[in-house]
């Protein structure tokens, strides 16, 4: 035997040889005189697709499993240590974040279990030496840039090269590039000046740590970089008897290093699980047929009957089932209604059910879907590649080369950038531009509740009750526009030469019906929907209406029954703005604009790298 410990790896073929097909022959292997350090990297790499598959195939003991392929990558990191000569990636992360301090600490703590878990690239001197972390700061409020940068220092002190990229810093660093530049570069660095240089928008200030990544960088051949939204984690969900489970049963570092040493990889996308990635804006008729769904068999049952909404969770909400438009996308509408499943435990009834139902129906204004969730699904494994069309803003990664691949278009503050940039990206490197299968998990929400979320375009009163949305959903409009028209656009066009405003004009003009029509039926199906929802709970002389305890609950539904209204009905000031032709003329003219200098602006940037 060598001189190499592979104590782990022993016991585990030990143990699920006879369950799991192929380990035996690892086993085999690994009793060979000797093994080189080489050959015994590669055994654990032949074990980790067998215990995966077997963890996912919903016939193992799924802990015991993971607990034991965890201890594998962690053994296997000790023997690349041992050898030396480590080639792999160093990863460099950036985290922008405006005011969200819980948000914050619930990444890094995601970042921090990764680490201990999985252990890529093992420690020297107590700190993990091929991850950083960049913590990109955007927030208004002092008091959150102290909590932050407490964060920082908290997980310095565990072992994470966490760094705090401050906004004096981003504005020194933007003001070191050559004025000329710089102002070729505003639409995709900023333009704001130094006294109010926050809340810049995820995009320009993910675009700043770009500049922080070059600073950082030490080696350009062996560097990438990881671009991750605060709301993101890095570990997936998993379906359990009694609801949702969080796992870490993913080595994004060793996988990702990996495709990217023996692929030709410039950019590359994994999705998300968990809450939907889009705005409520376009999920909302969907979701008032699943509230609608459970208010219906709600009057079925008596309100202190054992509760019933405790059966399966329903279908998996892939293939974009929480999108009113999913057609759009190229995916099926889904008609049927999603079941909701209580989240309470212990004995309770419905009017209990009823109680809890009502106290999250206003997260759905803050993105969460408390019907049409996400899952986790592994498929035929993790790291097969896919053509990719859409950049997921909070799970992407670039080599040196691949950042000249930018997110533009972030002074419009649209939504949509991802999917916008995605086609623009897919139409000039093609195959190069891949998705893989290791999502993030997506919380919109944290322990801290609606307090502790700062959502740009979302509005939420001191109470808690109403709701406006108004500016998100005008972005979401004007974000499909773009969106729509530009992959029409890389189509007729080659992208990496400047589009005409002819051809942008053309495409924009016959979008722009097509989206009216569609917004407008949804427009109707949503105030229709909404009423009878609300004739459905306040009309129609159920059991909880006699029910005193379920006062509160009541007037929680109600009010989410007028958030709809005030955000969607006839009289919402987005509704009036997408309706308005002096509104969408102006924003046509800068998605216009935007699009006739995106070369130049590419070519600026490229200037960078």
């Amino acid at each position: 035997m060598s001189g190499f410990n592979t104590t782990q790896l022993a016991e585990c073929v030990s143990r699920y040889q006879s369950a799991i097909p192929g380990l035996a022959g690892l086993g085999e292997q690994l009793q060979e005189q000797s093994p080189s350090a080489e050959a015994l990297i590669e055994l654990y790499e032949q074990c980790y697709p067998l215990l995966e598959q077997a963890m996912w195939s919903g016939e193992a003991d799924f802990h015991p499993l993971l607990a034991s392929y965890q201890a594998l990558f962690r053994e296997q990191e000790a023997l690349i240590r041992q050898k030396g000569g480590d080639a792999r990636h160093t990863f460099i992360l950036s985290i922008p974040i405006a005011d969200r301090p819980p948000h914050l600490r619930a990444c890094l703590e995601s970042i921090y279990r990764v680490c201990t878990l999985f252990n890529y690239g093992g420690k020297a001197s107590g700190v993990w030496d091929k991850i950083k972390v960049i913590v990109a700061e955007d927030s208004r409020d002092e008091n959150n840039i102290r909590r932050h940068i407490d964060l920082v220092e908290e997980y310095r002190q565990k072992g994470l090269r966490v760094f705090h990229f401050g906004l004096d810093e981003q504005y020194e660093l933007l003001h070191a590039l050559p004025a000329e530049k710089r102002e070729k570069l505003g639409n995709l660095l900023t333009t704001q000046p130094k006294e109010r240089f926050c809340r810049k928008g995820q995009a320009a200030n993910r675009n700043l740590s770009y500049l922080k990544f070059l600073q950082l960088t030490e080696d350009p051949n062996r560097s990438l970089y990881y671009l991750v939204d605060s709301d993101q984690h890095f570990c997936v969900n998993r379906k359990t008897e009694s609801g949702e489970e969080a796992v870490y049963a993913l080595n994004y570092f060793h996988a990702i290093d990996r495709i990217f040493r023996t692929t030709d990889t410039l950019m590359l996308t994994g999705k998300l699980v968990g809450d939907p990635p889009v705005s409520p804006s376009v999920m909302t008729a969907n979701f008032l047929d699943d509230v609608a769904a459970f208010f219906t068999r709600l009057a079925t049952l008596a309100g202190d009957q054992s509760c019933r909404f405790h059966g399966a969770q329903g279908p998996l909400a892939g293939d974009a089932a929480y999108h009113d438009l999913a057609g759009l996308f190229g995916f099926d509408n889904q008609p049927a209604a999603f079941p909701y499943r209580c989240r309470l435990e212990g004995q309770h009834g419905h009017g209990a059910c009823l109680a809890d139902f009502a106290r999250q129906l206003n997260a759905f204004f803050f993105g969460e879907h408390l019907t049409r969730k996400t899952w986790f699904s592994y498929g035929s494994g993790f790291t097969r590649l896919s053509p990719a069309r859409t950049v997921y803003p909070g799970n992407y990664i670039v080599n040196y080369a691949g950042l000249k691949y930018v997110i533009p278009f972030g002074h419009l503050r649209l939504r949509m950038s991802g999917p916008t940039a995605g086609r623009l990206i897919a139409a000039e490197i093609k195959e190069r531009f891949a998705s893989f299968n290791m999502p993030n998990l997506h919380r919109r929400t944290t322990e801290a509740g609606l307090d502790g979320d700062f959502r740009p375009g979302v509005e939420l009163d001191e109470a808690q009750q109403s709701v406006d949305l108004s500016d998100e959903f005008e972005r979401q409009f004007f974000g499909d526009l773009m969106l729509f028209s530009t992959e029409e656009l890389v189509k007729q066009a080659d992208v990496t030469q400047p589009f005409a405003q002819d051809a942008i004009e053309a495409v924009i003009a016959k979008k722009e019906a097509e989206l009216l029509a569609l917004y407008r039926q949804k427009h109707e199906a949503i105030v229709a929907k909404n009423r009878r929802l609300h004739d459905r709970v306040f009309n129609a002389g159920h059991w909880w209406l006699r029910s005193p305890e379920l006062a509160l609950a009541l007037r929680q539904v109600r009010a989410f029954i007028d958030n709809i209204e005030g955000n969607f009905g006839e009289h919402a000031p987005a509704w009036g703005q997408i309706q308005s032709a002096e509104h969408r003329a102006r924003r046509k003219r800068q998605i216009v604009e935007a699009l006739m200098n995106y070369r130049a602006e590419r070519d600026a940037w490229d200037g960078l790298f």
